[in-house]
């Protein structure tokens, strides 16, 4: 029993570190964007034209720069989750695979999310053209304004999906819990509808992850790239179909009623 509770600080420090990386990611997709917005550039010729964008060495290095950092997570993402890599960490990590696997995402995307660290990794193109921006009245107070409303009913919608998924298993905390209990696997219990939906779907959240991505006020060349190649990326991953939105809407409800049901017994 020792060795087996000596997953459970690994499993923790991963969930932790997890954690603190999706508020950080709150921060930059959607409070940076829709508070800092884009920093004014200075002089009147400062923010460069699309033409003269693409032949500006000032442009195209910090653009170069953001396109590395995405790719970097992009392919953390995908290559630990082929088969091929997930049976070599569950052979030498174990119980821990799921756990490494979110520290790992969480240690991609901290380069893009933490620009204060080292010399702001995430480098923003003030210089930049942008695709659209609300600027004149009365566009510059409603659309920050409904771009807020629908980020947050965006971040509702993606923590309501992550509790009808399971969010300890999604973390890697279900597997070590039920490895020290001997309880086996946690997958190896799921019905066959769920076991057919986690088959080839690995991002529940693609819809709400592409509100926040593209409903912004300003969307400069920067965000422009990181919304283009994350859209790509969430669209090749999203597969759900009619008997997988059957499944989901069931597991909501379950998870609704359940938790209803303490106040169903304080009024009783």
């Amino acid at each position: 029993m020792a060795p087996a509770l000596l997953l459970i600080p690994a499993a923790l420090a991963s969930f932790i570190l997890a954690f603190g990386t999706g508020v950080e990611f709150v921060r930059f997709t959607s409070l940076r964007p829709l508070l800092g917005g884009i920093p004014e550039p200075r002089g009147p010729d400062a923010r460069q034209g699309w033409l003269a964008a693409v032949q500006d060495r000032s442009i195209l290095v910090p653009l170069a720069w953001d396109l590395g950092l995405l790719l970097l997570f992009v392919g953390q993402h995908s290559l630990m989750a082929t088969d091929t890599v997930k049976v070599w960490m569950s052979r030498y990590f174990g119980v821990l695979q799921r756990s490494l696997y979110v520290a790992c995402t969480a240690l991609a995307l901290q380069p893009l999310i933490l620009p204060q660290l080292v010399m702001r990794y995430w480098e923003p193109v003030p210089r930049g053209p942008v695709l659209w921006e609300a600027r004149a009245e009365p566009w510059a107070t409603w659309v920050p304004l409904l771009c807020f409303v629908l980020h947050v009913i965006s971040w509702l919608l993606i923590f309501s999906i992550l509790l009808v998924f399971d969010y300890a298993e999604l973390m890697g905390l279900k597997q070590v819990y039920y490895h020290v209990l001997g309880l086996g696997e946690p997958l190896a219990l799921k019905s066959p509808r769920a076991l057919r939906l986690f088959s080839h779907l690995r991002h529940p959240v693609c819809v709400e992850l592409l509100t926040v991505l593209w409903v912004v006020p300003t969307l400069g060349i920067d965000r422009l790239l990181l919304a283009l190649l994350l859209t790509l990326y969430l669209g090749l991953a999203h597969g759900l179909d009619q008997q997988d939105l059957r499944y989901l809407r069931a597991q909501l409800q379950r998870k609704l009623h359940l938790l209803s049901r303490p106040q169903e017994g304080e009024a009783e």
